[in-house]
């Protein structure tokens, strides 16, 4: 990553001046509700520019995913579920404010609200939910700091350590899609190992380095406080909390050419995962340990732009059936950027994924039901299989700053009950820069 050269803290203004400065207007300031803009709320008359330029990048973010249930789960009464997320960040460039080389500092503050139409009329809540079809719920309504760690880069930019609150999800088993759906997004050990791989928006203390190889290879380890409590969402803002149960140390080894395939950009990654906290032991297992993959690659450019094309992309998780929820699950799709000459930054997507629900897991879980005369009995649980995640989606660029989804889903088996009828589900995503 190139560096800028900064100058000393005496050398530049005070922040007062700064925001007086910016207050005092810009020609070239964007106003709130721009459509050219960058942010729904303007560049603060010049301030979020000069902010920047100083070493202090803000990030404001507003996501929203309804859903609504057109037929079919365990309850058929129709319901409009809504979700959604704020979230505040600032990445600090330290060379920039106090000359410390090739470091920043990232905080970022997450609020989630709504309610999961999964939970809700999708499944049967005697047995629960394998995936959901708003990624965006979870953790609670609550809010948390997801990010506040310190990155130093060394030898060049070769090594990079990276210490501090830090959600798993952030660098391991990452793939950029933009579905509504969990299971067709990234970072799937955290949707299916159980409650050992915490993604965002719940950090855990943490320290992780990244060696970058030849021919854009590298090497990505990591060791993470593996603490229940972290989990609360009375603790949301805590940055320690007592209940340390171990450790879980990810590590990845990948490559990210930006000249691959056809001259064109891909991701490869595989991946494994073992954690030394005592877990839920189905079948007389130990401790916990999984392993995935991630295969991203562009296949088409339109009209010459390599950011408008079709991409492909495959990923899968297994995990320790002694131990896990779910047991084993893949997923495939296509991502096509700026499908339309008169629509260049809009895009769309198409994907399917499977899970299976480890058989020790089901067998523990419903020991119960000997003896009952069958479902619908109380106390009855009904046992799990598979589980089939659909999506077709459309993405309107409607503004630098804002993006619209509308998507339509199929769940065969919603929570993996092949009791349930099969769902179909319309919902649509909202993105907001602020």
């Amino acid at each position: 990553m190139e560096r800028t050269r900064s100058s000393s803290p005496i050398d530049r203004a005070p922040a007062l001046a700064l925001l007086l400065a910016a207050l005092a207007g810009s020609v070239h300031a964007a106003a709130p509700l721009d459509p050219q803009g960058d942010y729904l709320l303007g560049d603060w008359g010049g301030l979020r520019d000069d902010l920047k330029r100083d070493g202090v990048a803000v990030d404001l973010g507003y996501t929203s995913e309804s859903a609504y249930n057109l037929d079919g789960g365990f309850d058929r009464d129709h319901k409009l579920a809504y979700a959604d997320q704020f979230a505040l960040g600032a990445t600090l460039d330290l060379d920039k404010l106090f000359g410390l080389r090739d470091a920043l500092l990232q905080i970022t503050l997450t609020n989630r609200n709504g309610e999961d139409l999964t939970a809700e009329r999708l499944v049967d809540p005697a047995s629960g939910q394998v995936s959901s079809v708003q990624e965006v719920y979870g953790r609670g309504n609550v809010t948390r700091l997801t990010q506040f760690w310190y990155q130093q880069r060394f030898l060049d930019g070769g090594l990079t350590v990276k210490v501090g609150r830090i959600p798993l999800s952030d660098d391991f088993a990452t793939l950029d899609t933009g579905f509504q759906n969990l299971f067709l997004g990234a970072s799937q050990p955290g949707n299916q190992a159980g409650e050992i791989w915490y993604n965002w928006p719940v950090s855990q203390w943490a320290a992780q380095a990244r060696l970058a190889g030849a021919n854009e290879t590298y090497l990505l380890a990591g060791v993470f406080d593996l603490n229940p409590e972290n989990l609360d969402p009375d603790n949301g803002l805590d940055l320690y909390n007592h209940g340390s149960q171990g450790v879980i140390a990810p590590l990845e080894l990948g490559w990210e050419p930006e000249h691959g395939l056809g001259g064109l950009p891909g991701k490869y990654k595989i991946g494994a995962y073992y954690s030394s906290a005592d877990t839920p032991d189905y079948r007389d297992g130990g401790r916990r340990y999984g392993a995935w993959f991630v295969i991203q690659q562009q296949v088409t450019r339109r009209a010459g732009d390599r950011d408008r094309g079709l991409s492909l992309f495959v990923q899968g998780t297994w995990n320790d059936e002694r131990t896990a929820y779910v047991e084993r699950y893949v997923s495939t799709g296509a991502t096509w950027s700026g499908p339309f000459d008169a629509r260049p930054h809009d895009d769309a997507g198409i994907g399917l994924a499977y899970a299976r629900v480890g058989e020790p897991y089901v067998d523990q879980a419903t020991a119960g039901n000997i003896g009952l005369p069958g479902p619908g009995a109380p106390g009855y649980v009904p046992p799990q299989g598979e589980e089939w995640n659909a999506e077709l989606y459309y993405g309107f660029q409607l503004t630098p700053w804002l993006a619209v989804r509308p998507n339509l889903q199929y769940i065969v088996h919603p929570g993996a009950n092949n009791r349930i009828d099969d769902a179909w589900v319309a919902g649509a995503m909202l993105n907001v820069t602020l």
